[in-house]
């Protein structure tokens, strides 16, 4: 289906322990999803999945990116298609700074010959991370090396502004951060947000939600979504904690 990110019926497994059981969640552009769930309850192996990460089998389903199946594909072909992971850990990168990482990335979606804009492109590196609050010299360091918690994050959405994707999973993006830094990663996700783009929001906790708005809420047990519903669920979470949600599967 174009202009969605249609998952039907996925099974996953990690050293042979099956961990997403018939998994589906249609995420049209143009929405915010946030998963909610328990630890080990899947949400993790789910954008790993769908990144093409190699410890995961697909055992069964589909992932159609605006039509086409990105299961089975290669990471950076996943990424070519148009879908962004930001890592709950991310890596170092030791040696490559972040302003040749970027471009190296957009560079890499060019057409073969097709000549690179650099003064185009830092015009716009400067102005994502103005509004991120970003030293201009962080272009200058290697990738989330001796960064903060903070930092890091702040990182991985600088470059999914900068690549500007058709589709975003956030993995625990919270995970981390104290409040400032929690604002500011989330007015970053904000400032994107639009029809051209679909987001999941994956995260144990109803505060990132109090600063990007979810369309929609799904509650994740057992390698399934066990109940959908608004931002009000969230709260419910919330106040009651996830032992109720063992009723539902």
């Amino acid at each position: 289906m174009a202009d969605t990110l249609d998952i039907q019926n996925l099974n996953v497994s990690i050293a042979e322990r099956q961990i997403l059981k018939n998994f589906s969640l249609t995420v049209p552009k143009g929405e915010v999803h946030a998963i909610m769930g328990p630890n080990g309850t899947g949400k993790s192996t789910l954008a790993k999945a769908l990144a093409g990460h190699p410890d995961y089998t697909v055992n069964s389903g589909h992932a159609f990116l605006d039509g086409a199946d990105i299961i089975g594909q290669a990471p950076d072909a996943t990424a070519r298609a148009g879908l962004f992971m930001a890592f709950q850990y991310p890596n170092e990168i030791s040696g490559v700074t972040i302003a040749n990482f970027i471009r190296a990335a957009l560079q890499a979606r060019l057409p073969k010959g097709a000549p690179f804009d650099a003064k185009g492109y830092y015009a716009k590196l400067y102005a994502k991370m103005d509004v991120l609050q970003m030293d201009r010299t962080f272009t200058s360091r290697s990738v989330n090396e001796g960064f903060s918690g903070g930092e890091k994050k702040r990182c991985e959405i600088l470059q999914m502004m900068m690549l500007d994707p058709k589709y975003a999973v956030l993995d625990e993006t919270d995970s981390g951060l104290d409040i400032d830094a929690l604002r500011i990663v989330a007015e970053g996700v904000n400032a994107l947000r639009g029809p051209d783009i679909g987001i999941i929001v994956i995260t144990h906790y109803q505060r990132l939600l109090e600063h990007i708005i979810p369309d929609k809420v799904h509650v994740m047990y057992d390698g399934r979504i066990v109940r959908s519903g608004g931002k009000e669920l969230a709260l419910e979470l919330e106040a009651k904690g996830y032992d109720w949600v063992k009723e539902l599967v």
